[in-house]
């Protein structure tokens, strides 16, 4: 089953990275161009909205759709929608037609592309990857992304401020029938379990597997919970430096910046470790070093050390996340894996938005340290709850 698994994942991640790159590129495009030509904050709030509830929605279909159909065609098929709604925005731009409602049709078209497209990566990577070899594999994922995610800002503005925004909408275009073509020679292995169940009673066969499933079940409550106190680091910290430490534009972007080039350090460290003994323990120690940090980014004196505090919550977020998903990739049997990384997409795609209805408007009656402080208490309470109840058994 794992033949030339090497091989076969290495041009999967080559792909996923060609096509990442290109969204990533259009992602901050767009929203720029949202910025810039509208400044209204009522525009970005329905924008990121847009970016989040279609995923939602979609979510509780594609782990279905996942778990029934060829999953490299639905990826590729994903992939092509994204690109083709991409392609007719940078055509109306072209032609001078574009609009400010367009634009955040089209960012819904693409959470809707998203949301199939994470699932099923998360889904394939076991169909290629030996057990044993998860962790690694996830963790080299984890580099590619954010090595895209620490490049894509500076390329993405550099190709919007010299050939314009329909130049990087149609790279996106390139970018995606590269990742397709690429996608379409990989020999991904057919799940042995096949059913002609409707879509209707293969979700609520995920939905009684998780609920049987007692670590599963608790691990997608754990996350959805813990990504909802992690809300502050992740949204609101552009306001804690402008407020605490200056305005300058370039202080924002060495925030981003420094938080990838931690995520890129963390997955180095996973791609060269062998693995853990509790897979667990590895993801509480790193939540409770999370938690922690979070007091270190509220409490910090200095831009220097918010920027160290920032780099070293880069590095924990992918030791992090890496064991569950290869927890969940191992344990949970192949013919449930879209519909369960379906459900923890959902829990993760709407912990945020919660997260921001409630720490968003406290933001302008509170400092942003208090509320980085009671995000960070719940991280920690709810590391120190898993493991003094054995809550997380992996």
């Amino acid at each position: 089953m794992y033949e030339n698994w090497k091989i076969q994942t290495g041009k999967f991640l080559t792909a996923q990275t060609i096509s990442l790159f290109g969204s990533a590129l259009v992602q901050y495009a767009m929203v720029w161009y949202l910025t810039l030509y509208t400044g209204f904050g009522k525009v970005l709030t329905l924008s990121t909205i847009c970016g989040f509830l279609p995923q939602v929605l979609i979510s509780l279909f594609a782990g279905t759709w996942l778990d029934r159909y060829n999953r490299k065609k639905l990826m590729m098929i994903s992939d092509g929608m994204i690109a083709f709604v991409t392609g007719i925005l940078g055509i109306s731009f072209s032609m001078g037609k574009a609009t400010t409602a367009g634009v955040i049709m089209v960012l819904a078209m693409r959470s809707v592309g998203s949301g199939i497209q994470t699932p099923a990566t998360q889904a394939v990577i076991p169909q290629l990857v030996p057990k044993e070899a998860l962790v690694q594999v996830n963790g080299i994922q984890s580099t590619s992304s954010a090595i895209t995610n620490f490049l894509a800002p500076a390329a993405s503005g550099a190709v919007l401020g010299i050939l314009g925004i329909e130049a990087t909408l149609f790279l996106d275009v390139i970018t995606a029938v590269m990742g397709i073509s690429i996608t379409s020679t990989i020999m991904i292995p057919e799940l042995k379990a096949k059913t002609e169940a409707s879509s209707w009673i293969q979700m609520a066969e995920g939905v009684g597997f998780i609920r049987k499933n007692q670590d599963v079940c608790y691990l997608l409550l754990f996350e959805f919970v813990t990504m909802f106190f992690v809300t502050p680091s992740a949204f609101l910290t552009p306001l804690l430096v402008s407020r605490s430490f200056g305005e300058e534009v370039w202080r924002l972007t060495c925030s981003e910046m420094i938080y990838s080039l931690g995520t890129i350090l963390g997955g180095l460290l996973l791609a060269v470790w062998k693995g853990y003994p509790r897979r667990a323990k590895a993801t509480l120690l790193t939540g409770t070093w999370y938690g922690m940090l979070m007091f270190g980014l509220g409490l910090a004196p200095t831009f220097g050390v918010y920027l160290l505090c920032n780099t070293l919550i880069g590095i924990a977020s992918p030791c992090y996340n890496a064991p569950m998903t290869a927890f969940l990739q191992d344990r949970v049997p192949q013919e449930y894996h879209g519909r369960v990384f379906g459900f923890l997409q959902i829990a993760m795609s709407m912990a945020f938005p919660l997260g921001m209805l409630i720490f968003g408007p406290l933001a302008d009656v509170m400092e942003i340290r208090l509320l980085l402080f009671i995000g960070g208490s719940g991280v920690l309470g709810v590391m120190a709850y898993s493991f003094f109840r054995k809550k997380l058994n992996f």
